[in-house]
């Protein structure tokens, strides 16, 4: 009903317009209406809000800032420029960076290293839970490579590689998160039966891994590893829990002396380099999952970002805020932003951002600082939804669905 002076309020509304609005709110705000009402709390907390709610957020880029003002950050698309937030329960410091690693994200979860402990993570609502290891004897060291929702039981699962001391031999385990056991799991490829081809592939799994998380897409996860000598990628179906191997798009990716998978907007990308012409990046998107048929999205001259970089640091307004690497002498990784801007990493700790044009659009700052970056090829698509564990643990400092601005 319209209050005292006849509008109407927000309470008066049908339940299902209610829904569409709280559904459409940045986590942050989800968590305020929670605190403002009774109903809305309790309209908040299915999982089908959850899950919806979830489903709506945007894959965030995750940046490395190696303690120096912030370890680890979330970049937004902010329209002029991009702002970062510092993620839960990261802290700012050298020192604790040195203890803290993120090892992979899933939805809005995390697992992070810190101090021979793995955790798992949601930073929006700042609870965190431990990871039980797989017992597998001594003198074994345990990895995790990979980290997934199985579909069927709605589990999340944690694919853990565990390896001899010397790293002779790997075994492959999964644990379902909120439980105590793993499970061993054979790895095996169609059309391979060799145990020697199979260690061969975990230990290039690890290594990729250590390098580059593995893509989630389709319902799999991704590795782009160098052993294989046809450039294939390694595919794990995270319903089935078996593996194949998939084409990398053509044969330049192969002789390319840089190449990576990333998540390009939730499609399956991948970024090469190519010894002929070292200053492209092409950029090729696969068109057809099923069939395996990629196609070039587009390509960024790094000269044209280059001299459009400079063109934007000799202006006099920008005169006094330019970098002091004054020239451009190695670029790494790329992640994107948008549908129409990426970032590229270069120089070994910095970032800037540019179109898919090539045109130079600005550095990515934490905080003041435009030093010490790495793009971490890690997306946290944000959620709401609880761990699944008895066992979580909070932080008493932070309020709830909070992240630090740098």
């Amino acid at each position: 009903m319209p209050d005292r002076r006849g509008a109407t309020v927000l309470e008066d509304l049908p339940e299902e317009i209610i829904d569409m609005i709280l559904v459409r709110l940045p986590p942050k705000d989800v968590g305020r209406c929670r605190a403002v009402s009774t109903s809305w709390r309790s309209a908040t907390s299915t999982s089908e809000f959850m899950l919806e709610h979830h489903r709506r957020q945007p894959l965030l880029p995750i940046v490395n800032g190696q303690g120096r003002p912030a370890s680890f950050v979330i970049l937004r698309d902010a329209g002029a420029r991009p702002s970062s937030q510092r993620l839960w329960p990261f802290l700012p410091g050298a020192k604790n960076h040195s203890k803290n690693a993120i090892c992979a994200t899933c939805d809005g979860f995390l697992i992070r290293y810190d101090r021979s402990r793995f955790y798992i993570c949601n930073p929006v609502i700042c609870k965190q839970a431990l990871l039980p290891w797989p017992r597998v004897g001594q003198d074994i060291r345990n990895t995790v490579i990979g980290f997934y929702r199985h579909n069927t039981t709605g589990e999340y699962r944690v694919l853990w590689l565990s390896s001899s001391e010397h790293f002779s031999k790997h075994s492959l385990y999964v644990l379902a998160v909120g439980s105590n056991e793993s499970r061993h799991i054979r790895v095996t490829l169609p059309a391979v039966s060799s145990p020697s081809v199979e260690q061969k592939m975990l230990r290039e799994t690890h290594s990729s891994t250590d390098s580059q998380p593995p893509v989630h897409h389709n319902g799999s996860l991704h590795w782009c590893p160098s052993f294989l000598g046809s450039g294939d990628i390694i595919v794990f179906d995270t319903e089935t829990e078996s593996f194949r191997l998939m084409r990398c798009p053509t044969q330049r990716s192969q002789t390319g002396f840089d190449k990576k998978l990333f998540n390009m907007n939730g499609t399956l990308a991948f970024w090469v380099s190519s010894t002929l012409c070292p200053t492209d990046i092409d950029v090729w998107v696969m068109q057809d999952y099923e069939a395996e048929i990629w196609a070039v999205n587009y390509r960024i001259d790094m000269l044209k970002v280059e001299a459009s970089r400079q063109l934007y640091l000799s202006s006099s307004r920008k005169k006094m805020k330019a970098p002091l690497d004054s020239t451009m002498q190695w670029y790494g990784d790329i992640a994107v932003l948008n549908e129409r801007e990426v970032l590229i990493m270069f120089n070994n700790n910095l970032v800037l951002r540019c179109d898919i044009d090539g045109k130079f659009l600005g550095m990515v700052n934490i905080g003041k600082s435009q030093y010490c970056m790495k793009l971490t090829h890690h997306l946290l698509q944000e959620s709401i939804i609880p761990i699944p564990s008895n066992e979580m643990q909070g932080a008493d400092e932070e309020p709830p669905f909070s992240t630090g601005h740098v």
